[in-house]
């Protein structure tokens, strides 16, 4: 429930309640600022409150921006404010000031200014964070006489309020095929499904389900399931899309729907590896380590996205010479789309294993997928490492802790980063990122050339964790630190996919693929409560789970003291306990009250 608090005199003719109204509010109407302090005092304290001037001009849709977000605390547009239920001690304390101030000698106590302003202003002041969402053409403003009144009607009347509604509701930023090819209809999908009470969440996991209908189309191995496949993914990538702009069209926002939308994107996709190497096994082609290899690779390409982000969060002095090629670059229409398409993002990717799918084999999908992942993490990191290297800028303590958050060191490296601290301290700059690879390429590329079972991988592995511990044994606030938390994505799955494919009997590689998801499920857990600004997954959890240098030391232990058929069936119970773990950490999160109300733009690639 959300109360309105309308202060003055209503204007004759004002359609302003009834707008209200239809946005779900309940109107109370106060003559002065003393009868709107009161009315805001009595409203229920879990209730969101808006004080809206009544002679408020502007479009339906600039009062949803403004008053219905459920992602902000405190909201304002011209002649409106709102507060939730954590951010209501702030508001009635500025309009207590206010009221003071109208109380006070030589003050009137009439609404001669806008109230709602006057609040904000206060807010303003005490340092509230009030957010002011972007009205673009939409008219916002409480006029002061009749002229000025008319002519904000005249306003009104000449922008479509649902036309830019639709607009805003499609993301400003998207890949070739996404602006081209989906959006421009999936956009009155939304507004369908909004009309007809349908939520953002439902749409998601109907999404869901249609990947999960494909990926067992795709297992069945016959020509028919694979066209069936490709045609149902791009559908679940329609209603993917369609998820987003019913948020953005109805501002449903929420926690279970931002666990939901960062989830499910990466479950459809590795679902569906999962159904095409299922279904090439139908045929007699075994594709699992490419399947696992994709996987790893694209998890990976999300790392590097993820902890560079982090890292430029909050930096400062971006005065790199390639940043500023790029924004070059950016006026020059065709460059931006080239640019985006060749990064392979979600929507390009997906139409290319679709197509794939339904015209070639399962093991020719692959190998196109590996070869397009692989060329545009080697463009972006190559981009954003020529970036780093030619910047000035400052690395702040909330960037250090975002990378070492997503580095996800276990017990073994907080126990000896300790003792390494010192040494850690006298390394050059560069040392974190350089002793991450050199660590990882040594544990994974002795689990490919030894045969399986033998005890060097072990003993790389015990190097790896010594390498983890000095890695993060300082601040990562270098200028290729970010390097660190990919670095680590890929020696742990490098090392699993290795080990697997060296057991050489059935099940070992589904097993590992299994184990990797649920491991790859945590980190992209963590990434999304690291951007809803809610922190990092407890300690308990990374302790339970060994860390990446804990599980790494650990799958090269079990392949060395068990036989290939063992290996595959400790893998197994591996992988369901880790799921189970990670599954049950993450829905208490996500479901709490706490959890933040988010709703993730999507994937950068």
């Amino acid at each position: 429930m959300s109360t309105a608090i309308l202060t003055g005199q209503p204007v004759p003719g004002s359609s302003l309640e009834g707008d209200l109204r239809s946005l779900g509010f309940d109107v109370r109407i106060a003559s002065g600022t003393a009868e709107a302090e009161t009315l805001l005092a009595g409203v229920p304290a879990g209730e969101r409150v808006a004080v809206v001037d009544a002679r408020f001009v502007g479009h339906v849709h600039a009062l949803r921006l403004g008053l219905t977000d459920p992602r902000f605390p405190i909201s304002a547009i011209p002649g409106a404010v709102t507060a939730q239920q954590t951010g209501r001690q702030a508001l009635t304390r500025a309009m207590a000031r206010e009221n003071s101030a109208d109380q006070a000698p030589g003050s009137g106590t009439t609404l001669v200014d806008c109230l709602a302003d006057r609040v904000v202003t206060a807010l303003d002041t005490e340092g509230a964070e009030v957010h002011r969402p972007e009205l673009g053409s939409l008219v916002a403003t409480v006029p002061a006489d009749p002229q000025t009144r008319n002519e904000a009607r005249q306003a009104v009347a000449a922008v479509d309020d649902e036309a830019v509604r639709l607009k805003s509701a499609v993301k400003a930023r998207d890949g070739f095929f996404t602006t081209h090819f989906i959006s421009p209809y999936s956009r009155y999908i939304a507004r369908w499904c909004a009309r007809r009470g349908l939520t953002p969440n439902q749409v998601t996991t109907a999404s869901l389900l249609t990947a999960l209908i494909a990926a067992g189309c795709a297992a069945t191995g016959t020509r028919g399931g694979f066209v069936a496949a490709g045609l149902l993914l791009l559908a679940s990538f329609v209603l993917d899309c369609t998820d987003g702009q019913l948020a953005r069209y109805s501002l449903r926002y929420s926690t279970l729907g931002a666990w939901l939308d960062a989830t499910f994107d990466r479950a459809k996709e590795y679902a569906y590896y999962a159904g095409l190497a299922l279904g090439a096994a139908r045929g007699g082609d075994d594709v699992w380590a490419l399947a696992l290899g994709a996987m790893v690779l694209q998890t990976c390409r999300h790392v590097v996205d993820f902890s560079f982000n982090e890292a430029n969060h909050d930096a400062t002095a971006n005065t790199s010479p390639t940043a500023a090629l790029s924004d070059k670059l950016d006026s020059v229409g065709w460059t931006v789309w080239v640019r985006r398409m060749i990064v392979l993002p979600i929507g390009e990717r997906w139409a290319m294993i679709a197509v794939l799918t339904a015209v070639t084999t399962p093991r020719i999908t692959f190998y196109a997928l590996l070869i397009g992942c692989a060329f545009a993490a080697t463009y972006t990191t190559a981009g954003r490492v020529l970036r780093s290297l030619t910047r000035r800028a400052r690395r702040t303590d909330r960037a250090a802790q975002a990378l070492a958050d997503l580095a996800d060191s276990g017990p073994l490296a907080q126990a000896l980063g300790g003792p390494l601290t010192k040494p850690a301290g006298r390394l050059p700059g560069f040392a974190a990122p350089a002793v991450a690879l050199l660590g990882g390429l040594a544990v994974v590329a002795t689990a490919v050339l030894t045969g399986f079972g033998g005890p060097w991988t072990v003993v790389a592995a015990c190097g790896y964790v010594l390498a983890s511990a000095l890695a993060v044994a300082r601040p990562l606030k270098g200028a290729l630190d970010w390097l660190v938390p990919p670095f680590f994505r890929a020696a742990e799955y490098g090392t699993v996919l290795a080990l697997a494919a060296k057991a050489e009997v059935n099940g070992a590689l589904p097993a590992a693929y299994g184990l990797v998801a649920a491991v790859a499920y945590h980190h992209y857990d963590t990434v999304y409560r690291i951007r809803g600004n809610a922190g990092a997954s407890p300690r308990r959890l990374v302790r339970a789970i060994g860390g990446h240098e804990g599980r790494t030391l650990g799958v090269a232990v079990l392949a060395a003291v068990l036989t290939a058929s063992q290996f595959t069936v400790a893998l197994t119970a591996l992988a369901v306990a880790v799921a189970l773990v990670v599954l049950a950490e993450s829905i208490r999160f996500w479901v709490s009250a706490g959890a933040p109300a988010v709703h993730d733009e999507g994937e950068p690639a």
